[in-house]
């Protein structure tokens, strides 16, 4: 299943000509990542508080395929592409209509109390192949 998320272009996110600033799209896959988990019903500030448990970037492969401008309505899609009990590797792309713009490919990690990498937790799992 693959989730969508809409973001539109606004003049903080661009450059002096109007054109979407490089780093800006690895901020818009996170919110697309954050919007997929909380979708899946999982909640990322109780799992912290309760289990000491978050997710963190280990990888990521990006593809700047052509430019985002000043005002276009865009989506931001994020699909799992594996889930194991290790980590947890996404398919993202940001889109304006059907023209794909940007893609990449991240790779997350659990990190339990102080940091450390952890194993995924069986009922965190089940959200996330949902």
């Amino acid at each position: 299943m693959t989730h969508q998320h809409p973001i539109r272009v606004y003049y903080e996110d661009t450059d002096l000509g109007g054109i979407v600033y490089y780093a800006n799209y690895l901020r818009f896959i996170e919110r697309g990542r954050s919007e997929w988990v909380a979708s899946l019903g999982l909640d990322q500030r109780q799992m912290q508080a309760e289990q000491g448990l978050v997710f963190a970037v280990r990888r990521v492969e990006a593809d700047y395929l052509k430019p985002a401008h000043l005002w276009d309505d865009l989506t931001v899609t994020t699909a799992a592409a594996q889930i194991t009990p290790a980590r947890i590797e996404l398919d993202q792309a940001v889109l304006r209509g059907a023209q794909t713009l940007f893609t990449a490919k991240v790779t997350l990690v659990c990190l339990g109390p102080g940091h450390r990498p952890t194993r995924l937790p069986d009922t965190i799992r089940r959200h996330l192949t949902k």
